[in-house]
């Protein structure tokens, strides 16, 4: 029965080869468009929840936010088979890991369905937020921000509200960090001792401080829920109301009188405009600056990422006078570039050596050919596969693809010297069915595939 299976995948020798010369062509023409990574996507199905709490320490982020949240809203969420936490000062993390082929989008919408209950929480903090997932190889590019025109609170404000949104609209980027920031704000720096001579409580300090902004942060001050504006009505129309913020500067704010006394926020304190206190800070090659950290989400191309925030940079750079960008502090891109060329460079010459290799050993064109046709046809036609089935290109990819070379080329080698073997064997004595059952035998003597 084999035999004769053999016989018949002859006589169809040259549908194959044209099969196979379609396969080829076409996978030519596709394979510049397969997804690149350095490495392959391992992580397990996943979710994280983070809730900012400023000014709460650990202990207190633990027993208001962290044990509430995994004990009572997100433990037992469809799917989960684990569940972490970490309480730090003035953050909460609950990372989720669920079970083995679960669809993450459906995990994380399952998640986001529970945390629509943290209104129960205690008003202790701000409402969590689920992270975006991200690549196992989520740092697609690191980007530096220098000036030697604006200060690191203005570069700071350029970087929040133009920079990292533009970046956030590249396709393929789910989150831009930003190290280093330092945010604007208005700071009213109080001395106890000076309080305390002037006999002016600190509370009295924060109500005045609170009720002088449009919203404030502190749930227990009135300005916490502001109220609308109103209109007015006239016999025609009616006209809303918008109040414009009058302070604007460190100036306008110490004019404001404390409530019950007869200081102002000037002479109790000392009004600033600084940034927040640093837990971290991002030190470039010429001093302190700012460090964006883009990252991809999964199975994302790093190489049309890459080129997506460098075209974004490049378009907003003459919006930004002043400001110098480096794209290079970290890029994996310029990795697999390199590594891309250099592999390149290496199956060229291979292919090189192989060919005069060949020909050494045949001492004839003909089985040369044959070689060297199946062994980058049967290359090109299992990428193809794998990009049929969405697969990225990393490094393990192409390791299991390098061992598999080995047996094509084995392969490749063997077979045809089998067949010219014993067709030398029965030189003179061949014709078309004798020929054919040498091609059978020799085909018998193929090994098993690993």
């Amino acid at each position: 029965m084999i035999r004769g299976i053999i016989k018949q995948s002859l006589r169809l020798r040259y549908l194959v080869i044209i099969i196979a010369g379609v396969l080829v062509f076409f996978g030519i023409l596709q394979l510049p468009e397969m997804p690149v990574d350095v490495y392959p996507e391992f992580n397990p199905p996943m979710a994280e929840v983070q809730t900012e709490a400023l000014g709460l320490s650990a202990a207190e982020v633990e027993s208001l936010l962290t044990v509430p949240m995994e004990a009572d809203l997100l433990n037992g969420v469809a799917w989960l088979d684990r569940i972490y936490s970490n309480s730090v000062e003035g953050m909460s993390s609950i990372l989720m890991i669920f079970e083995p082929g679960t669809d993450p989008i459906r995990a994380r919408q399952m998640v986001q369905e529970r945390l629509t209950q943290t209104f129960a929480l205690p008003n202790v903090s701000a409402p969590p937020t689920m992270l975006q997932p991200l690549s196992t190889t989520s740092r697609v590019m690191m980007v530096s921000m220098s000036s030697d025109d604006l200060s690191l609170i203005d570069m700071g404000t350029l970087a929040r509200w133009n920079v990292a949104p533009r970046l956030m609209g590249v396709p393929g980027v789910a989150n831009v960090a930003i190290w280093g920031l330092r945010e604007w704000q208005l700071q009213v720096q109080v001395n106890p001792e000076d309080l305390q001579e002037k006999g002016v409580s600190l509370n009295q300090v924060i109500a005045t401080t609170g009720d002088a902004m449009w919203v404030s942060p502190l749930s227990y001050l009135p300005s916490s829920k502001p109220g609308t504006a109103g209109w007015i009505d006239t016999p025609n129309q009616r006209l809303s109301i918008r109040h414009e913020f009058p302070i604007s500067s460190a100036e306008d704010l110490v004019k404001i009188p404390v409530k019950g006394t007869a200081y102002t926020l000037g002479d109790v304190s000392n009004v600033v405009e600084d940034h927040q206190p640093l837990i971290g800070d991002a030190m470039l090659k010429d001093g302190p600056g700012l460090l964006l950290v883009v990252e991809k989400f999964p199975n994302a191309n790093t190489l049309e990422v890459t080129q997506g925030v460098d075209d974004a940079l490049e378009a907003m750079s003459a919006g930004l006078q002043g400001i110098d960008f480096d794209t290079n502090v970290f890029k994996p891109a310029n990795y697999i570039e390199l590594a891309r060329g250099n592999l390149t460079t290496a199956l060229l010459i291979g292919a090189g050596l192989l060919l005069v290799i060949l020909f050494l050993f045949y001492w004839d064109w003909r089985p040369t050919v044959v070689s060297l046709v199946a062994i980058p046809a049967s290359m090109v036609i299992a990428l193809l596969v794998l990009y049929l089935f969405g697969t990225t290109l990393n490094v393990m990819l192409l390791a299991g693809l390098l061992i598999a070379l080995t047996i094509i080329v084995d392969d490749a080698i063997i077979d045809p010297e089998n067949i010219q073997r014993r067709m030398n064997e029965h030189q003179g004595e061949i014709d078309g069915e004798i020929k054919e059952n040498l091609i059978v035998a020799a085909a018998g003597e193929m090994r098993d595939p690993i």
